[in-house]
């Protein structure tokens, strides 16, 4: 008779316990897309949403993911802030407890390894966005 599997703790990285369900980090982006997005009202903020989120991941590609954020800081008191904030508050790894205004210094100060990792991680968030904008803002 084969032997039960002993139950396995999360690895990081891997699905966790949110409200009883687990999730994996793609589904926990997707729902933090999903309620930040939502909760933009009027169309001005709206428009002005989509066309930072589209540009961020091109600019991150580009630029690189410092240089991407410090241009969302330079817009903090306009379109970037929102977008910054959202970002901050997705818990991507190393950057846990972030917020808006110390989000890009964060990422500064993260080691070669860990600002790769937030990175690719931070690109994934992006693409929930963009997804979540177009999926709940009316055509633009």
């Amino acid at each position: 008779m084969p032997r039960p599997e002993p139950p396995r703790s999360p690895s990081p990285g891997g699905p966790r316990d949110v409200g009883g369900k687990l999730r994996r980090r793609d589904q926990r982006w997707a729902s933090h897309a999903y309620d930040v997005v939502g909760q933009i009202a009027g169309r001005e903020a709206q428009n002005n949403y989509k066309i930072m989120i589209h540009q961020l991941g091109a600019d991150i590609l580009r630029n690189g993911l410092s240089v991407a954020l410090a241009t969302l800081e330079r817009q903090k008191s306009g379109r970037g802030g929102l977008l910054l904030d959202h970002l901050a508050r997705a818990g991507v790894t190393g950057l846990a407890g972030a917020t808006q205004t110390d989000f890009a210094g964060r990422v500064r100060r993260l080691d070669v390894d860990a600002y790769m990792l937030a990175t690719r991680e931070l690109l994934e968030l992006v693409a929930w966005l963009k997804r979540a904008a177009q999926a709940m803002f009316e055509d633009i």
